[in-house]
């Protein structure tokens, strides 16, 4: 008798709905295929279906973080305060600004920076702190934003793997003064690659909308007969803007967003039920207060290699996604003293968490969990 096949179940998932395609294909045909009608489009969708406050689109998460401490004010001889518990161009835009990147230590019970943890961080140096959502659970904004009152500081909310969350009834993007979020290829909604700065006050926008093209201010500017711009740049600016073709991808698949980001939700949900008082199995801490994007689904784990091991033998995938990236060399290779961030980095597992699996790989996983950890 052959043995039963085991299910193909993806880590990752990219959605590209069919209204997407049409999309990129219009832009395609059209042939404008530079910024055009089809971002702002895009940046006014993205407003109204999301509630964020002033969306600037750009060609990446990373570029809309070193975009934000660029308005910062952030410069060489500055600090900034971060989370080890992320993706390294978290700790890199830092960097790229000249100034250094301070590692403050997370709540091990939700991945994301504890904020008893900033202020002893907090010099005369220090210009802004970034939060991360990790995995998509919101920070503690509200003591986070106490402290940067306090002290002046900005701050900056690296949300990569938050899009479509809620803190106390706020969309993130738009509760800081920045939000930075990636529609890198297998985040939430996809561009194929690109970002977007959501600003809270109408005048830091039109800054970023500034500086995301040279620093060229083309509000009103018309070219001469001899097809000159016309322009004097008075700051310095990158290329940062965001195509048409991304765009188009983008508004395609924010449709159905809303629906993809609740089948998560009821995936995460179940997941909670079901693996609730598993022996050597704990679940991350989620308050009543804050929702969820749920990027992925978190565990903190003994014995993981172990587990890892008996969950791909049964096909399913499983991930760290990203270990501390503070004892990287280009941040001087020193093993901080974080407590909370040893003990998540040594236990902390990502399970799939996504609108591409059926509900009978969501059961596999499950039962499978529970045999391995369940009583014997």
């Amino acid at each position: 008798m052959k043995e039963k096949p085991l299910p193909k179940i993806p880590f990752f998932f990219t959605h590209i709905s069919e209204k997407a395609i049409a999309e990129v294909t219009s832009v395609l045909r059209s042939g404008w295929l530079n910024e055009g009608e089809v971002v702002k489009l895009f940046e006014q969708k993205l407003a109204d279906v999301l509630g964020v406050s002033h969306p600037v689109t750009v060609n990446s998460g990373t570029s809309a973080l070193h975009l934000a401490l660029v308005l910062a004010g952030v410069g060489p001889g500055d600090e900034v305060i971060v989370p080890p518990q992320t993706f390294i161009a978290t700790g890199l835009v830092v960097l790229m600004t000249g100034a250094r990147p301070v590692f403050a230590d997370i709540d091990p019970e939700t991945g994301n920076i504890h904020p008893d943890a900033i202020v002893p961080r907090i010099t005369s140096r220090t210009k802004a702190i970034i939060p991360v959502h990790w995995g998509g659970y919101p920070c503690d904004l509200d003591e986070i934003h106490a402290i940067a009152g306090q002290f002046r500081l900005t701050v900056i909310e690296d949300a990569a793997h938050a899009l479509g969350a809620i803190y106390k009834g706020r969309p993130i993007g738009s509760i800081s003064r920045y939000t930075a979020f990636s529609f890198q290829a297998i985040k939430h909604l996809t561009t194929g690659d690109g970002g977007m700065l959501c600003c809270r006050d109408a005048e830091d926008a039109r800054e970023a909308t500034i500086r995301r093209w040279f620093g060229i201010d083309r509000t009103d500017m018309k070219r001469s007969i001899l097809g000159d711009r016309g322009y004097d740049i008075s700051v310095l600016g990158f290329k940062y803007h965001m195509n048409n073709v991304a765009a188009a991808l983008g508004v395609g698949n924010l449709t159905d967003f809303p629906e993809r980001l609740t089948r998560r939700r009821k995936i995460a949900c179940y997941y909670r039920e079901r693996l609730a008082d598993m022996p050597g199995l704990a679940l991350l801490r989620s308050e009543n207060d804050r929702i969820h994007a749920y990027w992925q689904f978190s565990l903190l784990v003994d014995d993981r290699l172990d587990f890892v091991t008996k969950l791909s033998e049964q096909g399913i995938p499983a991930s760290v996604i990203d270990l501390r990236i503070d004892t990287n060399s280009v941040f001087g290779g020193i093993q901080n003293d974080l407590p909370g961030q040893r003990y998540f980095n040594e236990r902390h597992l990502a399970l799939p968490c996504h609108e591409g699996l059926a509900d009978t790989d969501v059961d596999h996983i499950v039962d499978t969990i529970r045999k391995i950890r369940g009583p014997s």
